[in-house]
């Protein structure tokens, strides 16, 4: 008989979540947390869902894009990650950016407050003792070695990984303000934003391709113990972006479409790098992707070569850390156990899913399904034409295969998007003169994927 404690390792935006989840259907829970005891080359802090790389949560447009419907739906769900993304939210266009520190710190006391959740710091080195018989692992990208090699010699698959990398911060001081400006793509303001949320760098050509060039010239870390690793293709460093082609990045997070430089406006920038708001004081700005592998003594340097940023100063540099997950399709139920140890439930990064909130969701997920175990019941996962139901089913199924192949194909982590819902019909709007164009058509049907998303989380949540 299962009992009625549950043990959590990790306290970062799954382990967080979960734990919330779980203690607020009436469970005992124990988190383990191995910061700030020992900390990854990543974290800086021992403080729970500490954010590592962005501070952005991206889009909060729950009609229009699937992160922003994942975003809502969780709020149905009382997500505590919303709740307080939502609470310390700063001006981010359509964009729904936190000052990190003080959503850390308040996620933080929210679960050290909560009756039903004891903490114990330090690490689970290995396997946890065989008398836990429900622990959910949510110790994200950089699972400490000793439980990542016990978690392999139990799947018999080898582990997979890929590069995350960490963007710039800058202090927003150092930023020249006479070559910069202030606006958002498209003037489109978000939550608490006013359609200026942006910093916006412009570059000609002759300035694009110098710094392309820099890139390419720059020196990199290199790790050989992790070669040939894929990168994750939402999450590319700079210089990888410019390794793949010279038009890359402008065409990428450099892209010079929905802006206009006010002091010349009759002439279209080449490029533009953006900086979003980092902290609450908005003293701190992060370089819109820009995550990097580039060796920190020559950073700022190249980095320095942008227009406006001639004579930035660095609150941190770029950097790397390792993902590790898990071939989730093969070694994984539907209830988030591993098959060959179903005491064993896994949640966030680890399990495939690539973003805070995705992440996120899999431990709401989690912790509810744990919590239910509890009692001697099974919650299922919300059905797949809800975002979150969707994203659960990328993780337990993978690609699918070719006609005549067995089983799923290579599994890769994957960010929440709207090819992931199954297709809705929806029919031309009455009065409509003329051809349906694509990309209202394509609108139209993206809210009526939400629509039916949101009515259909409220039968779960």
């Amino acid at each position: 008989m299962t009992s009625s404690l549950i043990h959590i390792i990790g306290a970062g935006l799954a382990g967080s979540e979960a734990a919330w989840q779980a203690a607020e259907a009436g469970a005992s829970v124990i988190i383990h947390e191995m910061r700030p005891q020992k900390l990854t080359e990543a974290h800086l802090t021992g403080g729970f869902a500490e954010l590592v790389c962005s501070n952005s949560f991206r889009s909060d447009d729950h009609q229009h894009n699937a992160v922003g419907l994942l975003h809502e739906e969780m709020r149905r769900c009382d997500s505590l990650i919303m709740r307080m993304a939502d609470a310390h939210k700063l001006p981010a266009g359509g964009a729904l950016a936190v000052d990190r520190v003080a959503f850390s710190d308040a996620v933080t006391a929210a679960v050290r407050a909560h009756p039903n959740v004891t903490v114990e710091f330090g690490e689970i080195a290995g396997l946890p003792p065989a008398e836990w018989d429900n622990v959910i692992v949510a110790t994200g990208p950089l699972t400490s070695q000793p439980l990542a090699t016990a978690i392999q010699g139990l799947t018999g698959e080898a582990e997979l990984a890929f590069f995350d990398a960490i963007a710039p911060i800058v202090h927003a001081e150092s930023i020249n303000m006479d070559i910069a400006w202030a606006q958002s793509r498209y003037d489109k303001a978000g939550p608490g934003g006013t359609g200026a949320d942006y910093l916006n760098c412009p570059m000609d050509e002759a300035q694009y391709n110098r710094f392309v060039d820099a890139l390419l010239a720059g020196e990199k870390h290199v790790y050989h113990q992790w070669e040939n690793v894929p990168y994750f293709d939402g999450c590319l460093p700079v210089e990888v972006m410019a390794e793949r082609g010279r038009d890359t990045l402008r065409w990428g997070p450099l892209k010079p479409v929905g802006l206009t430089n006010p002091r010349n406006p009759t002439v279209k920038p080449h490029a533009i790098v953006q900086l979003r708001q980092d902290n609450a004081l908005g003293t701190l700005w992060n370089m819109v992707g820009f995550q990097t592998k580039l060796k920190y003594r020559g950073q700022a340097e190249i980095f320095r070569l942008i227009p406006g940023l001639e004579n930035a100063q660095f609150a941190r540099l770029g950097g790397l850390h390792h993902n590790t997950f898990l071939n989730s399709p093969k070694v994984l139920d539907r209830q988030l156990r591993l098959k060959a140890q179903p005491r064993l439930r896994f949640a966030g990064q680890i399990t495939g899913v690539e973003g805070y909130v995705e992440s996120a969701a899999i431990g709401l997920v989690a912790g509810r399904m744990a919590a239910a175990q509890t009692r001697g019941e099974q919650v299922e996962a919300p059905v797949t034409t809800t975002a979150l139901g969707a994203l659960f089913d990328h993780i337990l199924g993978g690609h699918l295969a070719a006609e005549g192949e067995p089983g799923p194909r290579s599994f890769q982590p994957m960010n929440v998007n709207f090819g992931l819902l199954p297709p809705v019909t929806v029919t031309k709007p009455e009065g409509h003169e003329g051809r349906w164009r694509g990309p209202e058509k394509a609108m139209a049907k993206k809210k009526a994927m939400s629509v039916r998303a949101l009515n259909d989380i409220a039968v779960w949540a």
